[in-house]
């Protein structure tokens, strides 16, 4: 029995890495397929030993593009794998355009398809992530979402029979991990204290394309009342220097190069608060327990911002910011909503029983 993964961001490796474990326990043969979509130079050898994963067996080296254009070239290159290796499913995750494409060239041949962090919906169709994940959906044969939101939002599609509330595996993955989160000298790397410090990560276009909004941003969370540690992207780092932004005149931010994942959980659990444009990261904020301000105009965990989780920083308002990282909430109804951490025991059973049918 064979299934091939598609990915083609980090956070999609750190998704897919737990379930891969479930897999092999399994005795189910993956392979996979690496787009490219996001170039990563921190991915390297010790990223995939610490997710327990071996190196993708194909790397399409698609890189960066418009929409049709990124998409088109990867379905090319994902078809020429399938009919190569001729799995008997494909799994996908989450609402990139690797999902997207490894979706339509999947579909095309027939091959059975199982979307893993499927479901959920924003219900705004100028995102395009919204359009990836509900094409992904409609092609797809067992289609696992995180909540029970989801489910309910496959019934008013009509795809409640292909539906299954699986949990969420970066939950799992939290979890699995979790021993490995009390490393206080990771903290001291760095000068810190427990409760001390808040985490920021900013990478969407929306946030870093004009410098007038990414000056504002970082001014006016450089202004808090504690320090801020931001592993920065290299594409956002390159661009404070054509924008001519000198990191050195914020003075409360703490500039450093992408982290583990280890290490970015880690910095989690001990801050004061999370202030991200990152969908996984707003989760896993929730999951340790931390308020997550979203640096965003919407949120793709509509229930977390229902429920106070997160707050969506639409306004750049810098007084409405300090009162919301003010905020905490009990962190058990967070977990409650994304399952037990058993997400990928769920998918990997539910597979199996599928493909030997």
């Amino acid at each position: 029995m064979k299934i091939v993964t598609i990915v083609g961001a980090r956070p999609q490796f750190i998704k897919a890495s737990i379930v891969s474990q479930k897999l092999k326990e399994k005795g189910i043969e993956e392979i996979y397929i690496h787009t490219g979509q996001h170039y990563d130079e921190n991915m390297s050898d010790i990223f995939f030993e610490e997710l327990n994963i071996d190196k993708p067996k194909y790397n399409l080296h698609v890189g960066s593009g418009l929409h049709g254009e990124q998409t088109g070239k990867m379905i090319i290159e994902i078809e020429k794998v399938l009919l190569q290796e001729k799995p008997e499913g494909v799994l996908l995750y989450g609402d990139t355009n690797s999902t997207l494409a490894g979706a339509i060239a999947t579909s095309k041949l027939h091959i059975p398809i199982f979307h893993v962090e499927g479901g959920e919906r924003n219900h705004d169709k100028s995102i395009p992530e919204e359009i990836n994940r509900i094409l992904t959906d409609h092609v797809s044969e067992i289609i696992f979402t995180p909540t029970i939101e989801g489910i309910k939002e496959l019934e008013r599609e009509g795809l409640v029979q292909k539906g299954k509330n699986s949990g969420d595996v970066m939950l799992d993955r939290l979890l699995e991990n979790i021993k490995d989160y009390c490393l206080t000298e990771k903290l001291e790397k760095y000068s810190l204290k427990e409760e001390e410090y808040y985490l920021m990560t900013l990478h969407r276009p929306t946030n870093t394309d004009k410098k007038e909004r990414i000056f504002n941003i970082l001014s006016i969370i450089d202004s808090l009342d504690k320090k801020i540690v931001f592993p920065i992207h290299p594409r956002s780092k390159n661009l404070l220097k054509k924008y001519e932004i000198d990191i050195r005149d914020f003075k409360n931010i703490i500039f450093v190069d992408p982290v583990s994942y280890n290490e970015m959980m880690t910095l989690v659990k001990y801050s004061s608060g999370v202030l991200t444009d990152s969908g996984g990261l707003q989760k896993e904020a929730c999951f340790l327990g931390k308020k997550c301000i979203t640096i965003f105009d919407h949120t793709p965990w509509r229930q977390l911002e229902k429920l106070g989780f997160i707050y969506v920083w639409r306004d750049l308002d810098r007084d409405t910011l300090i009162e919301n990282l003010k905020i905490k909430r009990n962190t058990k109804e967070c977990l409650e909503l994304f399952g037990n951490g058993r997400a990928s025991e769920k998918i990997v059973n539910d597979i199996y029983n599928y493909l030997i049918k």
